[in-house]
C-alpha cells in the first residue's frame, strides 16, 4: 500500500469513528426562570403567533411570509412562514400537544435551507404563585455529514434558545 492509500483509509476511519460518536440525535435544552405565574407565561406561550416577540428566529426576518391554519393555542394549528433570509429559510411548525400548564410539544417541518424535522417543546415548572421556570427543548434526527458538525449547530442553537428565553422573560415582566 502507498502511503497516500494508508492516510486516504485513516481519513475515511476517522470521520466514520467520529459520525458514530456524534449519535443520530440532537437534543439542545435551555431554560430560564420568570418572575410571573406558571398560568400567564403558559397562556403567553401556548400562542404561536407570540413567538415573533421573543424567537430569534421570527425577529430574524420581520418581513417573511407567514400563513396559518387553525385555531392558535390549540393542537393542530399550523404556522407556515417563508424567508429569504437563509438563516430563516422556510417551513410550518404544527402544535402537536397540549399539557395545560406544563408542557407544548410542536412539530417543526423544516423545507429550506435543508430539509428536516424537529421536535421542540416548552415545559414549564412553577416555583410558588409568581415564578415560572420554561425550559425550551429543541430536539432533531441528524444525518451523515451533519453529525460531523453537531456540537457547532448544538452550540449555535443553544445561543438562539437562550436569546429567545431571555427576549420572552423581558417580555413577560414588563
Amino acid at each position: 500500500m502507498t502511503t497516500a492509500l494508508i492516510i486516504l483509509m485513516a481519513i475515511v476511519a476517522s470521520v466514520f469513528f467520529i459520525h458514530l460518536l456524534m449519535g443520530k440525535e440532537m437534543n439542545i435544552e435551555r431554560s430560564i426562570t420568570i418572575d410571573k405565574p406558571i398560568k400567564q407565561v403558559f397562556d403567553y406561550l401556548k400562542l404561536t403567533k407570540n413567538q415573533d416577540n421573543f424567537s430569534v428566529w421570527n425577529m430574524t426576518d420581520p418581513t417573511m411570509k407567514k400563513e396559518y391554519q387553525g385555531i392558535d393555542g390549540q393542537t393542530g394549528f399550523i404556522y407556515k412562514w417563508d424567508s429569504t433570509n437563509k438563516n430563516v429559510g422556510a417551513g410550518e411548525q404544527e402544535i402537536k400537544k397540549i399539557e395545560e400548564g406544563k408542557c407544548i410539544e410542536y412539530e417543526v417541518r423544516f423545507s429550506r435551507p435543508m430539509k428536516n424535522v424537529g421536535t421542540p417543546k416548552f415545559i414549564l415548572d412553577s416555583f410558588g404563585s409568581d415564578k415560572a421556570k420554561i425550559t425550551w427543548v429543541f430536539s432533531c434526527p441528524t444525518k451523515f455529514p451533519m453529525t460531523l458538525m453537531k456540537p457547532i449547530f448544538q452550540k449555535m442553537l443553544g445561543r438562539d434558545l437562550e436569546k429567545g428565553l431571555s427576549n420572552l422573560k423581558e417580555v413577560l415582566e414588563k
